[in-house]
Parts: structure tokens; C-alpha cells; sequence
């Protein structure tokens, strides 16, 4: 057997499961996008009309200025503090381990009882968090029934569930040459040169995987708190993401059609940032070689 041949072999199981996970239901998503229908009478063809129709709905204009919003504040969030949790768990020391199972066991907690826990942490009246806010007098926020609040309460539900990107940033840190921080030592460097100089840039590729991918998880991400502890208010629609838009369409107003097309708009957007994002992060390290 060749090596060609062996590599294909190897690649095959992946390959299926790419095709039957993603491009099939890809390709029906889009079909189902041209149709209104209810799973109940037959499909009509709908064409375009489901596109035209989300450009003026204001609720899905709601739903996804709501979704570039958490995106612009939660990403960057759980980057840095991944990052932070990496750079200040790498050394050894008495207790390390527990400290990083404790910053990746929220990850591992089921969504539905993480977002009742936080439903009880965000109580105005006697959830734990304002009632240490109010201890040390600073002002208790009204997270359940504010809606600018509201939206901060989801963004910080999702810094507790930073795990994956903890483990693979403390992992990449691992794997860094020791000689380099022998070498800055003996020359004297301070230490936030030598984390921009030596650390930021060798953990740059796998932050910039990171970014890619809290970026598409961050579509999803809010899905569970908004449905469960919200109900996407307050006041109605606050708190109404994209993926709860779909949802709702698909599930509760029976509209298969009308979802699917919602989709496929989140698809193209979440392209289009991660390769905005590529094009900055490219056009920063092309620079920074100069």
C-alpha cells in the first residue's frame, strides 16, 4: 500500500463524517430556505421571499444586532481570560491542579443546570452576586429585568465556561522552549517584555484558533441562558439572540422555511467575521515581521 493510498484511508472515516454532519445538512438547510413550511401541509415554494422577508423583520434585525454585540464583548473576554488563566496556572506549585480543575469544570456542567445556577447568582435580591456588590457598596445591577443588564448577565455567564480554550492555551504555554525564558532572565528582561516579546508571539497561532473558534461557539453560546433564565426579555426581545430567533421560528411558529433562511444569514456573517479577522490578525503579523 502506498502512503498516498494509506493517508486516503485514514482520511476516509473523517471525510464521511464531514459530508454526512456538514455539507448534507448544509445543502438541505439552503433547500429548506427557498420553501415556507410547516412540517404539517405540503412546502411551497417560496424562492428569495424568506430572504426579503428577514431584511425588514425587526425582530431579527433585534436579534442580530443582540448577537454582534455578544460577540464584541464576550470573544475578546474569554480570549484574555484563557490566556490568564494559562499564564498564571503554568508554574508548579502546591494546589495547581486543583486551581485548573476548577477553571475548566464549569465547562463540563450540563448547559441547563449551569444556566439555573446562574438564574439563582443573578437573583437582584438575594443572589449571591449583588448581595457581595451591595456589601462592599458598589451598585447591584438588575440583571433579570434590566436590559442593558440583562445582556451583561449573559456575556459574564459566558466567562465562567472558558475550559477548552484554558486547557489549550495552558497546553501551547507548556510547550514552550524554557531555554528562551532562561536566556531573557540571564539578560535582565522585565517580565511584561518578555511576555510581549517572547510568549505572546509563540502562542499567537493557537490564540488565533481561539479566536476562530470562540467566535463560531459564541453564535451558540447564548442559546440556553437567553431561553431558560430570560426568555429572551426583558423587556420582549432584549435578550433574543440568533440562534434563539431560529428556534422560536422552527419550533414554536412552525416556520422551517423562515428558520432555515435565518441560518443560513448566521452562517454567512460568522464567515465573514472570522475572515475579517484573519485578514487583521494576518495583516498585524506581516507588520510585526517587518
Amino acid at each position: 500500500m502506498t502512503e498516498r493510498r494509506g493517508l486516503a484511508l485514514l482520511l476516509a472515516p473523517y471525510v464521511f463524517g464531514l459530508m454526512l454532519l456538514v455539507f448534507v445538512p448544509a445543502l438541505i438547510t439552503f433547500g429548506l430556505a427557498l420553501f415556507e413550511w410547516d412540517l404539517i401541509t405540503s412546502p411551497e415554494w417560496a424562492g428569495f421571499a424568506n430572504f426579503r422577508e428577514l431584511w425588514g423583520d425587526d425582530v431579527f434585525q433585534r436579534s442580530l444586532r443582540n448577537s454582534l454585540m455578544f460577540i464584541a464583548a464576550a470573544v475578546p473576554l474569554r480570549l484574555l481570560g484563557a490566556l490568564a488563566f494559562a499564564l498564571l496556572l503554568h508554574p508548579r506549585f502546591r494546589g495547581v491542579s486543583a486551581y485548573r480543575t476548577a477553571t475548566y469544570l464549569p465547562t463540563v456542567v450540563p448547559d441547563v443546570a449551569f444556566a439555573l445556577l446562574m438564574l439563582w447568582i443573578f437573583n437582584p435580591i438575594y443572589g449571591p452576586l449583588n448581595v457581595a456588590l451591595d456589601a462592599v457598596g458598589a451598585p447591584t445591577p438588575q440583571w433579570l429585568t434590566d436590559p442593558h443588564d440583562a445582556r451583561w448577565a449573559v456575556v459574564l455567564m459566558s466567562l465562567f465556561q472558558i475550559g477548552e480554550g484554558f486547557i489549550v492555551a495552558l497546553a501551547v504555554r507548556q510547550s514552550l522552549p524554557g531555554d528562551l525564558y532562561e536566556l531573557a532572565e540571564l539578560e535582565g528582561a522585565s517580565p511584561w517584555y518578555v511576555f510581549a516579546r517572547v510568549t505572546l508571539p509563540l502562542m499567537a497561532p493557537a490564540l488565533l484558533l481561539l479566536l476562530f473558534r470562540d467566535t463560531i461557539f459564541s453564535f451558540q453560546a447564548n442559546f440556553v441562558p437567553a431561553l431558560l433564565i430570560f426568555d429572551a426579555g426583558p423587556p420582549p426581545y432584549a435578550t433574543t439572540y440568533l440562534p434563539l430567533f431560529v428556534y422560536t421560528n422552527a419550533f414554536e411558529y412552525l416556520r422551517y422555511g423562515y428558520a432555515a433562511a435565518a441560518s443560513l444569514v448566521m452562517f454567512v456573517i460568522t464567515a465573514a467575521i472570522v475572515f475579517a479577522q484573519w485578514q487583521i490578525l494576518r495583516r498585524w503579523r506581516q507588520a510585526a515581521a517587518v
